[in-house]
């Protein structure tokens, strides 16, 4: 399907939420196979997304993270962790990607990627971590969501379908044109709340290593800021988000060393730059 009736295909939605007259919808379906093409079509259309739109996409959801909490007004550490996070990418697949890299002013242990290469770890994060090695896994395993294509496989799988449910409640009961739009919004909302699938995480895990090893880290980087989190307890209040949407420390590990085995071995000794680390984010830190 191309682009041009992809975004048909999408505005005949939008037209059918925002209560369009009866007529003109059905003129629109007709072009397009009724509602049961029109579906289809944008399920479709989900699918086969190109790279500027993914990136689009990728933009709008980075959005909507930050709105609820701002970056952490410090040059220094923004630039450090881009060049981290920015060297780690290099490594993969998807080198092309506009990669952009930020700590947001949040206290709970956290990172979030978008589509199109947009990462973002929290400040509480970056103080449970030891090392630049710690930071490159943690990065790496957010960078394997998006050259996964993760996100958009989860949207592909109920986003768009619990988006036309939502819109045409909402337009049935009569909602206002700005409720319409938060019906939009909800998905991607729901996407973070809610976390991606157990195994794309897991996947995550592993493409995160293979990176922090090409970029020369330590690759058992990720294995020790898993570690630390396992002893964290569990009903700790800054790290509730991150257990409800990722599996336990515990069985990320375990899939980690199945996955590691002897291979790994000649990597250990490998550079953790822990001090240039511990200077980096020292601003961070809380006073000792």
């Amino acid at each position: 399907m191309n682009a041009r009736f992809a975004v048909a295909a999408m505005l005949a939605a939008c037209c059918l939420l925002a209560g369009c007259a009866p007529e003109q919808t059905a003129a629109f379906m007709k072009n397009v196979g009724g509602v049961e093409g029109l579906v289809r079509n944008i399920k479709d259309a989900s699918g086969t997304i190109d790279e500027p739109r993914e990136i689009e996409l990728g933009h709008g959801m980075m959005e909507t993270l930050l709105g609820a909490r701002p970056l952490v007004p410090d040059a220094e550490v923004q630039r450090y962790v881009n060049f981290v996070g920015a060297w780690v990418a290099a490594q993969s697949d998807r080198p092309g990607l506009p990669w952009r890299f930020a700590v947001n002013d949040s206290d709970h242990v956290n990172a979030f990627a978008a589509p199109g290469g947009y990462v973002i770890v929290t400040k509480g994060m970056i103080n449970t971590l030891h090392s630049e090695a710690e930071l490159a896994g943690v990065l790496g395993h957010e960078i394997g969501h998006v050259i996964r294509k993760h996100h958009l496989a989860a949207l592909r799988k109920g986003a768009f379908m619990n988006l036309l449910g939502a819109g045409a409640a909402a337009g049935a009961a009569g909602k206002s044109s700005g409720e319409l739009v938060q019906a939009l919004v909800g998905p991607t909302k729901d996407l973070y709340s809610r976390g991606l699938d157990k195994d794309d995480e897991f996947e995550a895990d592993r493409v995160g290593i293979v990176l922090a090893a090409r970029a020369g880290y330590d690759p058992y980087g990720l294995p020790a800021a898993l570690q630390t989190l396992a002893k964290i307890k569990a009903d700790d209040p800054y790290l509730a988000l991150l257990f409800k949407t990722h599996p336990n420390p515990g069985a990320r590990l375990d899939q980690l060393a199945l996955a590691m085995g002897a291979g790994f071995d000649r990597f250990q000794g490998s550079p953790q730059n822990a001090d240039r680390f511990r200077y980096a984010t020292r601003n961070l830190r809380p006073p000792q």
